[in-house]
């Protein structure tokens, strides 16, 4: 459902990225989500915030179909999350809060396991690599191990490697 454009006004609507209606979720008898809205116009920046056992990590796991919920509606890059999880997975990266970064080979070879799970030919494959590792700052780095990597050398090719796959929604 479109929103209108930042500030109000008259201008064209905004697309939604992502809208959640009534999202429930429990293990149990333990309710992490409990009727949860959302709508996040297309373009935007939305942060996530609350306290340890809010559900956070719950309803990112839900909006990647990485978890099913148990009650409720979402609609994912205009995608229905409950029959279309696979155009919602084409449409989405997701960096966790932990590195997804194999500290056991270079920071080159990291970005080309990400465009060959992306099926990137080997010639696309090698130019996006070399495109975000200069993006990133990287370049100088790519041959090297990435557990050399300092701490936020690690979160920087932690993020390229979520954007080999050109995601709409991040």
């Amino acid at each position: 459902m479109p929103t209108p454009p930042p500030g109000g006004g008259d201008g064209p609507l905004v697309p939604a990225a992502i809208t959640a209606a009534g999202l429930r979720k429990s293990y149990g008898d333990k309710v992490v989500l409990d009727g949860i809205d959302l709508h996040i116009p297309a373009g935007s920046v939305f942060a996530l915030l609350g306290p340890n056992g809010a559900g956070k990590t719950t309803a990112v796991k839900i909006l990647s179909t990485l978890v099913t919920p148990d009650a409720g509606q979402v609609r994912v890059a205009g995608h229905d999350l409950a029959t279309d999880g696979h155009a919602v997975r084409a449409a989405i990266g997701v960096t966790g809060q932990f590195s997804a970064v194999d500290g056991l080979i270079t920071g080159e070879e990291n970005m080309l396991l990400m465009a060959d799970l992306h099926h990137l030919s080997k010639r696309e494959g090698r130019e996006t690599a070399a495109e975000l590792l200069a993006r990133f700052d990287l370049a100088d780095a790519a041959k090297k191990p990435a557990s050399t990597y300092s701490g936020g050398m690690k979160r920087r090719l932690d993020i390229a490697m979520t954007l080999v796959g050109a995601p709409r929604i991040i």
